[in-house]
């Protein structure tokens, strides 16, 4: 149902021993390390003193609930297409997951075609899947585009299989995929440390056109792109209801109330009570990130010798890279069966970070922080309207490309336009007896799976030989 990182020389050098103990650099940040180079903005409202207040517009076209990928993108099309659109959000703008993930971009459909088949008939589940293909396109016509400074690169996934068994089952699932005409090479264990420095799978997939940026930066620059296409933007600033007139919608905030004619809900993993018909078909999941202090040039280039980003068949899925400077390696993963702080989950992804690369374990952890993913019950994404609000959201942990595609097609659609369609449009959207936005069954689906993939993953060990290099 659910499944889903260093300064040289020998005074860096530390035992393993303890969990924490000379883990963590002298200047170790609990953020995260993309926002050393772009720190979400400040927007909230403020006078000729300094003082936070209220600037509430008493009327737009288009109110935007959320500044994360999703909000900014169908803001920046209904700004263009003449809409006076406002964006508002809890926090500071791109304070979320937008600023917070791996920085990884994938073709982010998890459901098989058959599998898919099976619910929607074949003609749609094929359309599902090319809108994967057609998000990944986009996002990097997009950022070429518009000139957006933000290290994107198709630099290729290895998706490595942690038992021989998953490996037989990617390579079935790649026959599939190529007669959908998607690009994926079978990369066998003996070939695999060509691309990726480890010897802890047995082979895997490799998906040329994948790509990678670095998060923060793409966000700061779409933000800039709003900002200057004359839409407003406002932090700190909840909407705490939201309720329909005969003239569109009533939002209430921390700052006043507003009318807009049309609403964007953009708010994935950090939906809440204001929504409960949304809140109760998201599953917000922790996802947690660490990132190494710098580390020698020869090391991430045995590491990641073709630049790969990176993840794995496990239930409890890994995914990691080298930073886009190639100097740190950023490693994420779901740690805990339970959420728990940043502090306390490093130790958790250091330890399976030395297990596939045992060559870190000489090296300090500079940064550690978390952010919320959303699945849905059927992990598919989804986006329609609901009681005459539009939505999208849950991108099951692949939200770069998906969130910012949907988020433009929403846009699109509120303007009127064909381009707005997709085929994720008003596809049932499933939630769960007893179910209101508190995933209470996650603790025991989590220590399940990573049950069955240590178990899975000690077995197939036992017949291993090592790799030569």
């Amino acid at each position: 149902m659910i499944t889903e990182t260093i300064a040289t020389g020998a005074a860096n050098n530390f035992s393993a021993r303890s969990q924490s103990d000379g883990l963590f650099t002298n200047n170790f940040k609990e953020t995260p390390v993309w926002w050393d180079d772009a720190q979400p903005l400040d927007l909230s409202p403020r006078n000729d003193n300094g003082d936070v207040h209220s600037i509430l517009p008493n009327r737009v076209d288009v109110a935007v609930i959320g500044s994360g990928y999703t909000g900014l993108n169908a803001a920046l099309e209904t700004v263009r297409g003449g809409r006076s659109t406002l964006v508002l959000d809890a926090e500071q703008a791109g304070w979320g997951c937008s600023s917070r993930n791996g920085g990884q971009i994938s073709t982010s459909i998890k459901p098989s075609i058959e599998k898919l088949a099976k619910k929607f008939g074949v003609e749609r589940a094929i359309a599902i899947h090319r809108e994967g293909q057609s998000a990944l396109e986009w996002i990097g016509d997009f950022i070429r585009n518009e000139a957006i400074e933000c290290d994107f690169n198709h630099v290729g996934r290895f998706h490595a299989a942690h038992t021989p068994a998953h490996y037989e089952m990617l390579a079935q699932d790649a026959k599939q995929k190529t007669a959908d005409m998607a690009e994926v090479e079978m990369i066998p264990r003996s070939e695999q440390r060509k691309e990726l420095g480890s010897d802890a799978y047995f082979g895997g997939a490799l998906y040329p056109n994948h790509a990678s940026l670095h998060p923060a930066k793409y966000h700061s620059e779409l933000l800039k792109r709003v900002l200057d296409a004359g839409a407003q933007v406002l932090a700190h600033t909840p909407v705490l209801q939201i309720e329909k007139s005969k003239d569109g919608f009533v939002l209430t905030t921390n700052r006043g109330t507003l009318m807009a004619r049309d609403v964007v809900v953009a708010t994935n993993g950090y939906s809440g009570k204001v929504l409960p018909w949304l809140r109760r078909r998201i599953i917000p999941i922790g996802s947690y990130i660490i990132a190494t202090d710098v580390l020698p040039e020869s090391l991430v280039n045995e590491l990641f010798p073709k630049n790969r980003i990176a993840s794995d068949t496990c239930r409890v899925v890994y995914y990691y890279r080298a930073s886009p400077d190639r100097r740190r390696i950023v490693f994420g993963g779901r740690v805990s069966a339970r959420e728990t702080d940043p502090k306390l989950s490093a130790p958790a992804l250091y330890k399976d970070m030395t297990r596939i690369f045992p060559e870190l374990r000489n090296y300090r952890i500079s940064h550690s922080w978390a952010g919320t993913v959303a699945y849905s019950f059927d992990t598919l994404a989804h986006c329609g309207r609901h009681d005459g609000m539009y939505y999208a959201a849950s991108y099951c942990g692949s939200g770069v490309s998906m969130a910012s595609y949907l988020g433009m097609r929403t846009g699109k659609r509120i303007l009127g336009l064909e381009s707005g369609k997709t085929a994720f449009d008003d596809l049932p959207f499933p939630t769960r007896p007893l179910y209101y936005g508190t995933p209470w069954f996650l603790p025991a689906t989590v220590a399940w799976y990573r049950w069955c993939d240590t178990r899975a993953s000690e077995k197939a060990k036992r017949h291993a030989a090592p790799l030569g290099r």
